[in-house]
């Protein structure tokens, strides 16, 4: 059985929020899974609090030169994944995606319709676009349009995506799709390497897949079982770290939809978030606050202002706490300001 805190204690490792790495940023992608990409700049202050001496540029190299790219690889949601993940998350997701749409749209087309709207799309795909050049590439149909882009995967270019820029986002089409298997088998392995121990339903919830979709390559796997302080049933990779409820766990600030507090299902999210934060974390319209963790967990919201960083405890932090808290917030202003 394992504990909340030995839970918490191995996903912060896995997520290098226990101890930065240093790492480029694509490979970090790689081990902690796609990064939430909604946001701009939260994507460079997730980076930060997991790189060790990550600067701004690192990031916009890596997304113009294409080593990282910006994509819908999960939940229909902007995220970067490095560019081998993409085409294998592409490949993983794209028919349950393309399936999802029709059903939720209500809009459904023959074979023979989406045929032509994918060769017009890859044709007008091949340059940098805006999304209405695209619409207008397969005769104007936006829900056609949509759903050629599941299918075939397009990307933002830089420099949308990219620190400070918040003009409009051109596309383009990606490389072709991996096999979807092989996609498979790499989504399910990354996902119990970046946030294992934990269930089928998590897995699930974080890839939007259905149970029927992920469960014959969990099966393919040899699995660790465990569980819960809940009996539920955990599943984890053979040689995935573990580590001691008691390791230290500094302070570290994250911004809006970090895929910490989005890779469990909501029964599982005790092991980051305290029940008594819960709705202050996930809020009815979704726009999640800019929190900071204490001894793992969160802790309190911060802000941004006139250099500074500025930090709402949710609970009483202790001396030490408010010392460590104080410490990395400075780091944090000297790296939104630079």
């Amino acid at each position: 059985m394992l504990t909340v805190r030995e839970l918490n204690r191995a996903l912060l490792a896995r997520q290098f929020l226990l101890e930065r790495k240093r790492l480029s940023p694509r490979r970090v992608l790689e081990q902690i899974g796609p990064q939430h990409a909604q946001g701009v700049e939260s994507t460079y202050v997730n980076l930060w609090s997991r790189i060790e001496g990550f600067r701004r540029e690192q990031l916009t190299r890596a997304l113009e030169r294409g080593a990282v790219v910006r994509s819908r690889p999960l939940r229909s949601t902007l995220h970067l994944t490095s560019a081998r993940d993409y085409a294998l998350f592409h490949g993983a997701i794209r028919r349950g995606r393309a399936e999802w749409w029709q059903r939720t749209t209500k809009h459904r087309y023959d074979g023979k319709t989406i045929a032509r709207a994918e060769r017009a799309l890859s044709r007008a795909g091949k340059a940098p676009r805006p999304f209405s050049e695209l619409v207008d590439a397969v005769g104007g149909d936006r829900f056609l349009a949509n759903l050629a882009a599941i299918r075939l995967g397009v990307a933002t270019v830089a420099p949308a995506g990219t620190w400070g820029y918040h003009g409009f986002e051109d596309y383009v089409v990606g490389p072709p799709p991996a096999d979807r298997d092989e996609g498979m088998r790499r989504l399910v392995r990354c996902y119990f390497g970046a946030f294992g121990p934990a269930t089928i339903d998590d897995l699930c919830f974080w890839a939007s897949l259905g149970k029927n979709e992920a469960k014959p390559f969990v099966e393919e796997l040899e699995l660790k079982r465990f569980r819960d302080e809940k009996g539920r049933l955990l599943l984890d990779l053979p040689h995935a770290p573990l580590v001691p409820e008691d390791t230290p766990a500094p302070p570290r600030f994250l911004l809006r939809w970090d895929n910490l507090y989005l890779g469990h299902a909501s029964g599982e999210r005790d092991r980051i978030v305290p029940t008594a934060f819960r709705k202050r974390v996930y809020t009815v319209n979704t726009v999640m606050p800019a929190t900071f963790l204490v001894d793992g967990f969160v802790a309190g919201t911060w802000s941004h202002e006139r250099g500074r960083v500025r930090v709402e405890p949710w609970r009483r932090l202790t001396r030490a706490e408010r010392t460590e808290v104080e410490g990395e917030s400075e780091r944090l202003a000297d790296f939104l300001s630079g």
